[in-house]
């Protein structure tokens, strides 16, 4: 993808790709030696989700996360790709209560994370929050299907629009959000056909993660496509690596080393001129006691 001539990726460059049939590339990101990595990588746009609630603090869901610790990630990741274009997750809580609060949410996200997009899940009292957020000049991508905040209310982490009614739904709320000004929309966990009538509705890039292949975009959870989340992986992701294997035969490796005295070794010490070796230990020795003393 082309960038603006500062090197920084821009919103109308999605909409040129869209247009063009260029695949947006689109991974979640959350300190600032990954996102090294994805820039140096050629990744269209980083995703500071509040994903990491589970893949990085260890909760159980993506609710617990605050919008202070989604600050601290947001700015690692933009740290760590000032070229890259950075969407941050609006975690639970900032944003459903009032469309004031939404937008003193995604303020503080832009001003004070460094985010260029802010993200938030479902239509609804979602599109009214949307407008506010983007009348002050912020932009806004949406997410329909799944989404993770609302998961128990949807039965849980499983897939969306498997009826002709809820596929409808789902088809309805996206049109929301772009008519509400969304500069592009996240399809989670739906059929394929339902993305594609989705995508060939809109006229901004929709981005999918367990949405099929003829979505503008794709998007995955970091851990996931790199092998180093726990437990079964979701249908829809593609490991293309077991860093989390590796990982803990290298941590395996090194334990075994330091208790058996193998490390460190010279190669890993600081030297010190013999002749200070020696005027130190001498002077290091202790004193022998006088023996004559009473």
């Amino acid at each position: 993808m082309s960038s603006s001539r500062d090197g920084k990726r821009t919103l109308p460059e999605l909409i040129l790709m869209k247009r063009r049939g260029e695949k947006i590339a689109m991974v979640t990101s959350y300190d600032a030696p990954g996102a090294r990595a994805a820039e140096g990588a050629g990744l269209d746009v980083l995703l500071v989700g509040d994903s990491a609630a589970m893949v990085v603090l260890g909760h159980a869901s993506t609710l617990p996360i605050t919008l202070d610790e989604m600050l601290l990630l947001t700015r690692a990741v933009v740290r760590g790709a000032p070229r890259t274009l950075v969407v941050a997750d609006l975690p639970f809580g900032t944003y459903q209560v009032s469309d004031e609060e939404a937008l003193a949410s995604a303020v503080r996200l832009v001003k004070h994370g460094g985010a260029d997009v802010v993200k938030l899940e479902g239509a609804g009292p979602a599109v009214s929050r949307v407008r506010a957020i983007v009348a002050a000049g912020i932009p806004v991508m949406g997410h329909v299907g799944l989404t993770p905040q609302s998961a128990t209310m949807l039965g849980g982490y499983r897939a969306q629009a498997r009826s002709a009614d809820d596929a409808a739904r789902v088809m309805e709320d996206a049109l929301a959000l772009e008519r509400a000004g969304c500069c592009a929309i996240v399809l989670e966990a739906m059929p394929p056909p339902v993305a594609a009538a989705i995508t060939a509705r809109v006229q901004v890039p929709t981005i999918g993660i367990g949405a099929g292949p003829r979505c503008d975009g794709q998007v995955l959870v970091w851990h996931d496509l790199l092998g180093v989340s726990t437990g079964p992986a979701p249908r829809f992701v593609k490991q293309y690596a077991a860093l989390g294997d590796e990982t803990r035969r290298a941590l395996e490796a090194y334990a075994a080393d330091v208790r058996a005295g193998r490390f460190p070794g010279d190669p890993h010490s600081y030297p010190m001129p013999e002749d200070e070796r020696r005027r130190f230990e001498a002077a290091a020795r202790p004193a022998v006691p006088d023996s004559t003393a009473p």
